[in-house]
Formats: C-alpha cells, sequence, structure tokens
C-alpha cells in the first residue's frame, strides 16, 4: 500500500508541474453553531482551481480531509460550484478528488443545499465536459450521490469506500453487521455494484491512471479526443488473430485476445475490468484517434448479456456518443442470459438500454462478428438495421435467430431423432456462416482475422467525417 496524500500534494502529483493555480484559497464558513466559530480554517477544507494535464487545461477540486473531516459547508460548496461553472464555461474537464464526511452536521440544511448544487452542476455538464471522480477516503451521503453523476469514478484499494449511510446507522435500522470495507469498499463497487470505473493500488497510481484517462478524452463535447501520432504501423497485419477463434464453436476464447492486437501499440484501456465481465468495454487508439470498444467476452458466460452487462455497456456507448468517440462493437453473443431472476428483474428493460444507445449513438459505429451473433442480441450489439455504418465478420460468424440444435429441436420437433444429428448438420451448413447475411448486405464484407487491424482503420478513416441528427426534441426516454 503507497503513501496517502493531502489534497495539495494529490492535485501536485495529477497535474502537469507547476501548472496549478488556486481559488478561493481564503474563503472561510460563517458557522457560529457549536463553538464553529472558533474553527475557521483558510480554505475550509476544500482546495480549488485549474491546471494542466499534459498541456491541456483542467479543473480540479480536492477535499482535505484534515479540516473538519472533510466535510461539505455552504461555503465549500459556493468553492466546488464555482470551480464547476468555470470548467463548463471554459469546456474543460472537471476532476473531484473526493475524501469527505458529507454534509458538515452543524450547518444543518445550509450544507445539505450546497450539495444539491453540486448536482445540478453535475447534470447540466453532463455530455458537455467530462467529469471525473476520485474516491480517496472514506465518502458517505451525499459526498457518493455528486461521484456517482459524473463519468468515470477510480477507488484506492482499502483507503476508499462510499455508502450512502454508514455501518452504524444499518446496524440501528436493520440489524445488519458490517464494516465500512464490505459495506462499500472498492472490491464491493467495482465488482458487485458497477459503482466504481477502476481501482487502483494507492493514491498515486489514482492520480496517474486520471492523467492517463484524460489523454484518450476531448475537453468538451464540441472538440475530437487529442490524435496521437502512432509508431505503430497502419497496415499492420495482425497473424496472431488467425488462431484466436476456436475451430469448436462452444470452446470459450478471450476476446481482449482480438482487442489488445488490433489497438495501437497493441495497448486496450479497459473499463470497469471486473463488473459485468461478460461484456468488455474501453478505450483504444486507432492509427492516433481514440475509440471505444464494447465487446462480448465468451470467456465469461459464455459472452451472454445479462442486466449487468447491459447497464455497463449502455453507459459508455452513451459516453463516447456524447464525446466523439467512435464505437467499434466486437461480437461474439449467443443471446440474453436466460433464467428467472434475469427475467424477474427486468432483463428485458435493461437489454433495451444497449438498443437504445447504439441506436440513438450518431459517431461512427463499426461492428465485427467474430463467431456467434444470435437472436435479439445479434440485433442490439450494433447490427446493420440499428444504425452500424459498416459490417465486418470473420468467415467463422454464425449469423441466425438461434444455435443449430436449439433451432432443430423446434423446426423438426416432430422427426426421427435418428435424423437429428444430420438436420443440425444441414441448419449450421446454411446458417453457421456469414455469406447469407453478406448476400443480403447486412455484412459489408468477410474478411480474415488477420486483417482486422487494417479494416478496422480503413472502416474508421471511411466514417471521419460522417454527419448525422437524430429528430429535434428535448430529450429521449431510454429505459431505466
Amino acid at each position: 500500500m503507497g503513501s496517502r496524500y493531502n489534497a495539495y500534494e494529490r492535485i501536485n502529483i495529477l497535474l502537469d508541474r507547476g501548472s496549478f493555480v488556486e481559488v478561493d484559497r481564503f474563503v472561510k464558513h460563517r458557522c457560529t453553531d457549536f463553538g464553529m466559530q472558533d474553527k475557521r480554517v483558510a480554505g475550509d477544507g476544500v482546495v480549488c482551481g485549474y491546471g494542466k494535464i499534459d498541456g491541456r487545461n483542467v479543473f480540479v477540486y480536492a477535499f482535505d480531509f484534515s479540516v473538519l473531516g472533510g466535510s461539505l459547508s455552504a461555503a465549500n460548496a459556493r468553492k466546488i460550484a464555482k470551480i464547476q461553472d468555470m470548467a463548463l464555461k471554459c469546456g474543460a474537464p472537471v476532476i473531484g478528488l473526493n475524501d469527505s464526511g458529507g454534509a458538515r452536521i452543524q450547518e444543518g440544511v445550509e450544507s445539505l443545499t450546497g450539495f444539491a448544487e453540486i448536482f445540478r452542476r453535475n447534470v447540466m455538464s453532463s455530455g458537455v465536459i467530462p467529469q471525473i471522480s476520485a474516491i480517496m477516503g472514506p465518502c458517505a451521503g451525499g459526498s457518493c450521490y455528486s461521484p456517482a453523476l459524473t463519468d468515470f469514478i477510480l477507488m484506492v484499494e482499502g483507503e476508499s469506500q462510499m455508502f450512502v449511510t454508514g455501518p452504524n446507522v444499518i446496524k440501528q435500522v436493520t440489524d445488519e453487521d458490517c464494516d465500512k470495507e464490505s459495506l462499500g469498499g472498492a472490491r464491493v463497487h467495482s465488482v458487485e455494484s458497477g459503482v466504481c470505473s477502476l481501482v487502483c493500488q494507492d493514491d498515486e497510481e489514482c492520480l496517474m491512471t486520471i492523467r492517463e484517462l484524460i489523454g484518450f478524452l476531448p475537453s468538451n463535447n464540441m472538440e475530437d479526443a487529442p490524435v496521437r501520432l502512432p509508431s505503430d504501423d497502419v497496415t499492420r497485419m495482425c497473424h496472431e488473430l488467425d488462431t484466436v477463434v476456436p475451430d469448436n464453436p462452444n470452446l470459450p476464447y478471450n476476446i481482449k485476445d482480438i482487442i489488445e492486437p488490433v489497438c495501437d501499440q497493441q495497448y486496450f484501456f479497459e473499463i470497469q475490468p471486473d463488473f459485468a465481465r461478460n461484456i468488455v468495454v474501453g478505450f483504444g487508439r486507432m492509427a492516433g484517434h481514440t475509440v471505444g470498444f464494447v465487446a462480448n467476452q465468451p470467456a465469461h458466460l459464455a459472452g451472454a448479456i445479462d442486466i449487468d452487462a447491459s447497464d455497463k455497456a449502455a453507459r459508455f456507448i452513451q459516453f463516447c456518443d456524447c464525446f466523439n468517440i467512435p464505437l467499434i462493437a466486437i461480437e461474439d453473443v449467443p443471446g440474453f442470459l436466460p433464467g428467472l431472476k434475469q427475467e424477474h428483474s427486468g432483463i428485458i428493460r435493461h437489454g433495451a438500454k444497449i438498443v437504445y444507445a447504439f441506436a440513438e449513438a450518431t459517431v461512427p459505429k463499426i461492428t465485427l462478428i467474430t463467431r456467434k451473433a444470435y437472436g435479439g442480441a445479434y440485433i442490439v450489439m450494433n447490427s446493420k438495421q440499428i444504425g452500424a455504418d459498416i459490417n465486418l465478420a470473420y468467415p467463422t460468424a454464425e449469423i441466425a435467430v438461434m444455435g443449430a440444435k436449439g433451432a432443430v429441436s423446434i423446426l423438426y420437433r416432430k422427426e426421427d431423432p435418428e435424423n437429428i444429428p444430420a438436420r443440425i448438420k444441414e441448419y449450421e451448413e446454411k446458417f453457421a456462416n456469414p455469406y447469407c447475411a453478406a448476400e443480403l448486405g447486412y455484412v459489408d464484407d468477410v474478411i480474415q482475422p488477420s486483417e482486422t487491424r487494417v479494416a478496422l482503420i480503413k472502416a474508421l478513416d471511411c466514417c471521419r467525417n460522417k454527419s448525422q441528427s437524430n429528430p429535434p426534441k428535448k430529450h429521449g426516454n431510454m429505459p431505466v
């Protein structure tokens, strides 16, 4: 476990050396109840300002846990709101380094309304500027909801927790025993709840990861992400991909073995790697340009889409669309995960989020089908009719309503059992390939796996200047 730094040290690690300019360093709270007039400190427990990451402007605020537990006062809220307003006006990302016990109890409703001011600005900034939250200590109550409204949340293993109500309150109300870590630690939110985007081992790794993440993103929704001239040949063939997809369609493989080789320098920056592992999302660069990957993971639940995977994918797709980041869907999906629990918990409602997000997205959208593309899951994973610009497939692709065995059991339910193997083989020969879909124009080209990087870069280059707009409306009504 690395060092735990104070607010100024964290900001200095996060920002380019010497670039930080503090705002409102002399602000103090005005509360006089409960002897608070004797606890007035310049800055009042939150450090705010602006600076640069790799030469690009960002705005930042950091709670100081050494001042009244990093609790939020009305004065602190005004400081943070000022930074949020400045970031929105200047079109630059805002980064919150959270280490706060929540609203300052001594101030009552005044501190609560401060949180409301912050929340409203989180919402107004959503989709306009990137918002990133780092949880660097225990954060309770209102200190959780502002991060939850931002685009990415990073947590520090063993140091940071998030929970709406703490262990003592839970014990009083429900008689459940828990500690801070089991209630809202980094593992809970990265594996179980999906609240956390990335887990880091210490403060320094967390702050350096934010710097890396910012490098993939544009400063605002009117700009494109920064381009990094690649040292990686855009015509590089990926011969290792020729053996990734197994000959046996029932065997698993790791979809990241396809994503990583096609990226510049073979580097893939995964988001939420431990949550809903049956779908993989994250950023890479192709020919120097940021792209967002959404891929089924055959190595977990056979790549079937469940409720958590739907939520994870839909939110990532929406983020990429907000910030002009092209999307690449890599598809190997046998369908939606069956079962009573999934149906009763709303897989219909949650599964609809992916198709909504893909259909609404107007950025360049490319799809690559590596193997299975069955039923409704084929449709929602960025099919041609949903609005994909270019659809590619490997020769191993199988595009059908369902797998051969299931289809034959319905089509030939009265058939002599001895004939079933022959019927399955017949169905596979007809549908277990991409050529039927290609004949209909639903797949634009069938490529060899080794050609993947070149084909995707050409597809992205073709769509670079894509211009598409949706019908005028206040906003849509995505199923939630």
